[in-house]
């Protein structure tokens, strides 16, 4: 004998749910507007795209494409209109503010264009900073071989203001990567670096990637900073619209000379 039960099926028309993704983060049909009415903005359009672990990603387009937008979504610091995010595996979508930032606190590295660190602390205290806040306790073994890897054990007791732009921006690395996050998140890290000491960090990041393991994603809007990495994600008008795989400086301009950047 057969026993049939009767359970409630999807909505007629609903896309079926996606499974949580493998990748270091993840959107499936993100869509995030500013403003009301006629001063309306829509900065991501129906956005999906998953990011692999272990892979060094570069976000591009014109100004107003939504590539910062889609950063700050992906890391968790904005929210989205529709859509579902996931960073290293879980959702975040709807996660309660408490727990998102305790999740970006441990899991998520930031590297800006300014490098915010604190003038009065040490290029190690900076570097621990984060774990120091968390009220955790630094990994020295792991320390030593970060701090070592990026050129800075002769420079950890010196002060931001004792450093170069390219020494900071180091730190500002180290300190990210300290943690070993889920991913690391990149806004323009090179921007206020000139082409030498860019090209440096750049080598950096890449190496944190290649050798570390590390994710990491970086908006830029200069091909030479993209071309440093595995993998380019093209965006404008708040979509997604191509990607390029290890390309040089040239073959990333032709590519945003074609949305017109």
């Amino acid at each position: 004998m057969t026993t049939s039960t009767n359970l409630p099926g999807p909505s007629a028309g609903s896309p079926p749910s996606p499974p949580a993704p493998s990748g270091a983060v993840a959107a499936h049909a993100v869509s995030k507007s500013y403003g009301r009415g006629e001063t309306t903005v829509q900065a991501l359009r129906n956005v999906s795209v998953e990011v692999d672990r272990e892979r060094f990603t570069a976000i591009m387009g014109p100004s107003g494409s939504g590539k910062s937008t889609l950063m700050h979504c992906l890391a968790g610091l904005d929210g989205i209109d529709s859509g579902r995010l996931w960073l290293g595996g879980t959702e975040i979508t709807s996660l309660p503010d408490a727990e998102l930032t305790r999740l970006r606190r441990e899991r998520v590295g930031f590297v800006f264009q300014a490098f915010n660190l604190v003038p009065t602390l040490t290029a190690e205290q900076n570097i621990t900073l984060p774990v120091a806040l968390a009220g955790g306790t630094v990994d020295r073994t792991w320390l030593q071989q970060v701090t070592a890897s990026l050129g800075l054990t002769d420079r950890l007791s010196h002060r931001p203001h004792e450093l170069s732009g390219g020494q900071q921006q180091r730190v500002a690395v180290a300190r990210a990567l300290l943690t070993r996050p889920d991913v690391i998140f990149g806004d323009e890290p090179t921007g206020n670096l000139d082409s030498a000491t860019g090209a440096e960090v750049l080598s950096l990041l890449r190496r944190s990637s290649r050798e570390m393991g590390q994710s990491i994603i970086m908006v830029t809007h200069d091909p030479v900073a993209a071309s440093y990495a595995d993998r380019v994600l093209l965006m404008e008008d708040g979509s997604l619209v191509g990607e390029l795989e290890r390309s040089t400086p040239e073959e990333i301009l032709g590519a945003l000379a074609k949305l017109g950047a």
